[in-house]
């Protein structure tokens, strides 16, 4: 089996994605951050101006601290009539990284009495190993609520409703998410690309 590390502390994602590339039967083990280095994963700074340069920093600095392949993601949601705001700053929207809440309101205030609300979530992951370097994405479609609904999910997730739906990603609970969600639709594409990829071997 082949140890991929996925740059994230979340077991969640990691489970997540675990699950999903299951379905390709590759020889492979997907392993956190948290696991390979003992609980004392390195800070990699996101200093990328796309989603793309963020995901493929990550993966070039944790490939070349651990010579492991790795998988690296950045995800953002975007805005149409904002000019894809926020984008690739959508985890610190509002200033202060990861305050969900905070950015969530910076949101909703700055569509205040605008009635185009389309936006987009888009995940972008990257793999590399020694021999191959490769980038998915996966975009889910949907508009931007009113106010927010729904207690489940994390980020933009109760502000924003896929296309087709009616239910925000956090009032719908995980399989239904997971069905249709960005990070999975790049999760898919990204096990279609690794089964091609025949020399993945370190």
């Amino acid at each position: 089996m082949i140890e991929i590390l996925l740059a994230t502390n979340n077991q969640h994602k990691v489970d997540e994605l675990s699950e999903i590339l299951s379905a390709f039967q590759l020889p492979i083990t997907v392993i956190s951050q948290k696991t390979w280095f003992k609980g004392n994963s390195p800070e990699i700074e996101e200093t990328g101006s796309t989603l793309e340069e963020n995901a493929l920093l990550k993966a070039q600095a944790l490939h070349a601290l651990t010579s492991l392949p790795v998988i690296a993601d950045d995800t953002g949601l975007e805005v149409y009539a904002l000019d894809y705001a926020p984008g690739v700053m959508s985890a610190r929207y509002a200033g202060e990284h990861g305050n969900d809440a905070a950015n969530r309101a910076q949101l909703l205030n700055n569509l205040h009495g605008i009635s185009e609300r389309t936006a987009r979530f888009r995940t972008i992951l990257h793999f590399i190993n020694n021999a191959t370097s490769i980038f998915v994405e996966g975009i889910c479609e949907g508009t931007i609520t009113q106010e927010e609904r729904g207690h489940h999910g994390f980020g933009y997730d109760s502000i924003f409703i896929p296309i087709g739906e009616t239910e925000t990603f956090a009032e719908m609970n995980a399989e239904k998410k997971h069905s249709m969600s960005h990070r999975a639709r790049a999760c898919i594409e990204l096990g279609k690309r690794l089964s091609q990829i025949l020399d993945i071997e370190e």
